[in-house]
């Protein structure tokens, strides 16, 4: 039972980047999956999370408009489309799954290992 992140890198500021959270050994359905990032020196955040029983998606203000949460259910993968990439998105970016459509960390119960995204300008 795990997540696994995948799609971070190095990009330019203004460049785009997809992200990609896959599940196994359990189903990404019927269950909210966040997407949260730390950067250097700084508490984790929660900056999106979907919930695919009733396709409520959230992001907050610092992303909303740039960055798009969205499922495959056939590849049991969530995705995290980043455009317009700023300096300050730079941060390791982790998915997790809950029970709750939150952004309260204590509710995802099951999280990825993280994958790094660094900006340049």
């Amino acid at each position: 039972v795990q997540l696994v992140e995948s799609g971070g890198g190095l990009v330019q500021a203004g460049g785009s980047l997809r992200l990609s959270c896959a599940a196994s050994g359990f189903s990404l359905g019927d269950s909210v999956t966040g997407w949260f990032r730390q950067a250097p020196g700084k508490e984790r955040e929660a900056i999106s999370f979907i919930n695919t029983r009733d396709d409520d998606i959230f992001y907050v203000p610092s992303v909303r408009g740039r960055f798009t949460i969205s499922t495959d259910a056939t590849k049991n993968t969530v995705y995290l489309q980043m455009n317009s990439l700023k300096l300050e998105d730079a941060a390791i970016y982790y998915c997790a799954k809950g029970p709750v459509a939150t952004t309260i960390e204590k509710f995802y119960r099951t999280w990825g290992q993280g994958t790094q995204v660094t900006v340049s300008s």
